[in-house]
């Protein structure tokens, strides 16, 4: 059985953030996809301390001196057949705890270990407000994954205005994606 990471963070479990998550999960989970979802929200994770003049073990042996919940999500992402991204959007950009994590991951993952290369990836952004942050959000992941070498499968936005038809998609998105993991991708790029 395929197995995909649902990594998603949002301080509100009950929002338009866990909503989202919830409805691709959904869908992997009817497509016969096992999912482990990860809330950073709930761990203990700390910021890049830029060691080593901002090129510490993680330009020199892909690892973070930093001891807390990164290595363990990095391992689960590693041994993830897909990863599916998905943040609240603040100020056009992911939560700061996932940028916590994102920053740390793309320093170890890109610039030494690249075990996250071709993996195919959706991205999920969601804005309560106007939702006119979700695009330069998406944006911001998508270059931080380019840099890792992964690839993004999908760009979803999710706002006040689509949910009601967007939700939905993301149940139909998560099935689509499970078909993909398990049969390939049909294009490349």
């Amino acid at each position: 059985m395929k197995k995909v990471v649902v990594l998603w963070s949002s301080p509100n479990t009950d929002g338009l953030t866990a909503s989202a998550k919830d409805q691709i999960a959904k869908g992997l989970i009817d497509a016969g996809t096992e999912v482990e979802e990860i809330h950073l929200n709930k761990l203990h994770l700390e910021h890049c301390r830029a060691c080593g003049n901002g090129w510490g073990t993680c330009n020199k042996n892909g690892t973070c001196i930093i001891k807390d919940d990164f290595e363990e999500v990095y391992r689960k992402i590693k041994e993830a057949d897909g990863i599916v991204w998905v943040s609240a959007v603040y100020w056009s950009d992911m939560t700061e705890c996932f940028k916590a994590f994102f920053d740390r991951l793309r320093r170890c993952d890109a610039t030494r270990n690249h075990f996250l290369a071709e993996k195919r990836c959706i991205l999920i952004a969601c804005a309560g407000g106007t939702g006119r942050g979700t695009l330069e959000c998406l944006m911001q992941l998508e270059r931080g994954l380019t840099h890792m070498g992964m690839r993004a499968y999908d760009r979803i936005s999710v706002v006040r205005y689509n949910k009601d038809y967007v939700l939905p998609a993301l149940y139909e998105a998560g099935k689509v994606y499970s078909d993909r993991i398990k049969n390939g991708f049909d294009m490349y790029y």
